[in-house]
C-alpha cells in the first residue's frame, strides 16, 4: 500500500526544511570563506581564490554525499555500526605511521593521499554515532543499566584516547560530550548518567595539567593580556573582531583582522570574521539558522517509529550540535582556544563533506517517518 501510494522504497518527501537550510548553510559557509580567506591565500598560495575553491568542491562533492545517501534505505546500515567504528579507529591510527600521517603546527591529525588530505577525526565521530545507534537498538535493553553501556563506553574511550594522542583537545571532548549525550537519549538512568559524567569532568582537568601547551592556553584563556604576543594573541584578535563588528558588521568583505591578524580566520575562528562582517545582527542570523537545523533534527529524530532511527537522527545532530557550540564558546572567550571547526561553516573538505553527509542521513529518516503518515501510521 505505502509503495503504490508513494512509490520508490515507500518513503515520502521528507523535512525539505531542513534539507534546505542545510544546504543554505554550507552555501553561506562557501561565501564566508571566501571573505575570510582571499588575502591569506593571496600572500600565501598567489590564488586569492585558493579556500574558495578548495571549499566550492567540498561543499559540491558534499551535496554529492547528501543525495547518495538521502535516498537509500538506512536501516541498512545498522549491519555496519561495527565495522564503521573499527574502520575509525584504524583511520585514527594511521596518522602515527611515518609517511602516512601529516604534522600541521605540531599535530598529527591528517592522512595524506598524495595532495589529497583527510581527517580521520571527522569520520570518527560518525563512526561512534553509527556503532552507538547499533548498539543500543539491537536490544534496547541495554541502556538501563551502567554495564549495559560499557562496550560504548569502551568505544567512545579509545576513539578519545586517540584523538587526545594527536593531539586534539577539542575534538577529544566533542566525542565525549556525543558519547555522554548518546547514553542520556538511549535512556539510562539518572545514577547511570551522573556515575558517567562525574568521572569524565574529573578527567579534563587531569588532561590540561599533564600537558604544558594545555596549561599555557588555560593561563592565555584567564588573562590573554598577560602574553597578548604569544599564548593569548590568538583569542585577543577575536576578541577584536567581535567588538569591531558591533551591531550590523563592517559589511562583507571588509573585516580588518582576516588581514593576517587573526590566525585560521578562514577555519577555525571564521565566526570572529563572520562576526566583525556582519555584526551581532548576522551572528544572530547565523546561530539561528543553526538552531533551526539542531530543532528540525531532533524533531526528526523523535518522530522516528524505530529506536535505531531515532539514535541515528539523535546522535548526528547531537554532534552538529556540541561542535556548534564549542566553537561559539572557544572565538568568544568562553572556554580556553581550542582548534574546533564551525560545522557546514569553515573551511575544511573533510568536515564539510562528512557533515552534509551525515545531514543527509537525517533527511533520509525524515523521508521514512512521512511514510507512516500517508500509510495511516499513528504515534
Amino acid at each position: 500500500m505505502g509503495r503504490n501510494r508513494m512509490g520508490g522504497n515507500g518513503a515520502g518527501k521528507g523535512d525539505l526544511l531542513f534539507l534546505a537550510a542545510v544546504v543554505l548553510l554550507a552555501a553561506y559557509g562557501v561565501v564566508c570563506v571566501y571573505a575570510a580567506s582571499y588575502y591569506n591565500a593571496e600572500v600565501q598560495y598567489g590564488d586569492g581564490a585558493y579556500f574558495f575553491k578548495k571549499q566550492l568542491v567540498g561543499f559540491v562533492l558534499g551535496l554529492a554525499a547528501m543525495a547518495g545517501i538521502a535516498f537509500m534505505d538506512y536501516r541498512k546500515l545498522q549491519k555496519i555500526g561495527l565495522p564503521a567504528l573499527i574502520v575509525s579507529l584504524v583511520l585514527l591510527a594511521a596518522v602515527f605511521i611515518p609517511g602516512v600521517g601529516r604534522t600541521s603546527y605540531g599535530a598529527t591529525r591528517w592522512i595524506g593521499l598524495g595532495p589529497i588530505t583527510v581527517q580521520p577525526s571527522e569520520l570518527a565521530k560518525y563512526g561512534f554515532v553509527l556503532f552507538t545507534a547499533q548498539y543500543f537498538a539491537k536490544d534496547p535493553a541495554r541502556m538501563r543499566t551502567l554495564v549495559g553501556a560499557l562496550p560504548v563506553l569502551g568505544a567512545g574511550g579509545a576513539v578519545c584516547v586517540l584523538i587526545m594522542l594527536e593531539p586534539n583537545m577539542s575534538v577529544t571532548m566533542c566525542v565525549g560530550a556525543i558519547m555522554i549525550g548518546m547514553i542520556f537519549l538511549a535512556g539510562i538512568s539518572k545514577k547511570g548518567i551522573a556515575a558517567i559524567s562525574v568521572p569524565v569532568l574529573l578527567l579534563v582537568p587531569v588532561l590540561i595539567a599533564v600537558e604544558p601547551y594545555r596549561l599555557r592556553r588555560l593561563s592565555a584563556f584567564v588573562d590573554p593580556w598577560a602574553s597578548p604576543k604569544e599564548e593569548g594573541y590568538q583569542l585577543i584578535q577575536s576578541l577584536y573582531a567581535l567588538a569591531n563588528g558591533k551591531l550590523f558588521g563592517t559589511g562583507l568583505f571588509r573585516s580588518r583582522q582576516k588581514y593576517r591578524f587573526l590566525p585560521f580566520a578562514e577555519s577555525d575562528f571564521i565566526l570572529s570574521v563572520i562576526a566583525e562582517e556582519t555584526g551581532f545582527v548576522g551572528v544572530l542570523a547565523l546561530f539561528g539558522l543553526i538552531g533551526f537545523l539542531i530543532w528540525r533534527g531532533l524533531k526528526i529524530a523523535n518522530r522516528c517509529d524505530n529506536f535505531y532511527g531515532y539514535m541515528l537522527a539523535a546522535g548526528i545532530t547531537l554532534a552538529f550540535a556540541v561542535q556548534s557550540a564549542l566553537n561559539a564558546l572557544v572565538v568568544s572567550g568562553c572556554i580556553p582556544p581550542t582548534g574546533l571547526p564551525l560545522p557546514l561553516v569553515s573551511a575544511g573538505n573533510t568536515s564539510l563533506i562528512v557533515t552534509m553527509a551525515g545531514m543527509g542521513l537525517v533527511y533520509n529518516i525524515s523521508r521514512h517517518n512521512d511514510r507512516k503518515k500517508i500509510i495511516g501510521y499513528t504515534k
